[in-house]
C-alpha cells in the first residue's frame, strides 16, 4: 500500500492560505490563516483530509492597508468575526498537523500554496513573534500551485486554474482563507492524481 511519506520523501502536504493586512510579514498584519491537510488513499491518490482554520488578531503595532481589506473583503469589526492572538491561532493550525504527521510518519510539513513562498513566509513570521519552537512546517522548501497549475493548465491565476481543472468556483467567496484553501487542495490534489493516471508516477508498493 502506498505511503504518503513515501510519496513526498517524508513530507506531509498541508495547503495552507493567509489573508493579510499588506505583503510584508514583518510588518503587516495576519489576519486570516486556513489549512487543509492532504491524505493519500490506497490507490495512492490525494484528497482533501481535515481542514482548520482561524480569524487571527493583529499583533500590536501592525500595519493593515484599507486597500487590502478592500481586496480581501475582511471586517475586523464584524460580530461573528471572532479572532485569537497570533499564539493561539497557530496552535490551533498546527496541533492537527503535528498529529498527522506522526501518524503518517512524516518527518515534518510541507506548505502547498498559491505563491507559497507569501504564505510561507507569514507563517514563519507569526511563529517567531509568537515564540513557537515546533513550527511543523519545512522553513524554505514548499509546492507551488501557481507553478503546478502552468504545467498542467497553461494558467498561473488561481481562479484560472480552478477552472481549467473544471473545479467549481465561485468568485463570491474567493479571498476567504478558507475557501481558498480548500479549493486550492482540490487544485493540488487534481494535478497529481492527474500525473498518477497518466502514468508520470508509479506509486512505491
Amino acid at each position: 500500500m502506498p505511503a504518503i511519506k513515501d510519496r513526498f520523501r517524508g513530507f506531509l502536504p498541508v495547503v495552507v492560505d493567509v489573508e493579510t493586512g499588506g505583503f510584508n510579514n514583518q510588518t503587516d498584519a495576519l489576519l486570516e490563516i486556513a489549512a487543509v491537510i492532504i491524505d493519500m488513499q490506497a490507490d495512492g491518490t490525494l484528497v482533501p483530509g481535515e481542514t482548520v482554520n482561524a480569524y487571527v488578531t493583529p499583533f500590536e503595532g501592525s500595519n493593515i492597508d484599507p486597500k487590502a481589506l478592500e481586496v480581501t473583503g475582511i471586517d475586523l469589526n464584524h460580530p461573528l468575526r471572532v479572532s485569537m492572538e497570533e499564539n493561539a491561532a497557530l496552535g490551533k493550525i498546527f496541533t492537527p498537523i503535528r498529529k498527522q504527521i506522526k501518524a503518517t510518519g512524516c518527518s515534518r510539513a510541507i506548505l502547498v500554496g498559491h505563491n507559497a513562498h507569501f504564505d510561507l513566509g507569514f507563517v514563519h513570521a507569526a511563529a517567531e513573534r509568537a515564540g513557537i519552537k515546533r513550527n511543523p512546517f519545512h522553513p524554505f522548501s514548499c509546492f507551488d500551485t501557481a507553478t503546478l497549475s502552468a504545467l498542467a493548465y497553461g494558467q498561473t491565476v488561481l481562479a484560472r486554474a480552478i477552472k481549467a481543472a473544471d473545479i467549481t468556483w465561485e468568485s463570491d467567496q474567493a479571498h476567504s482563507a478558507l475557501y481558498d484553501t480548500e479549493k486550492t487542495a482540490e487544485l493540488f490534489c487534481t494535478i497529481f492524481n492527474q500525473a498518477l493516471d497518466s502514468g508520470m508516477y508509479t506509486p512505491k508498493v
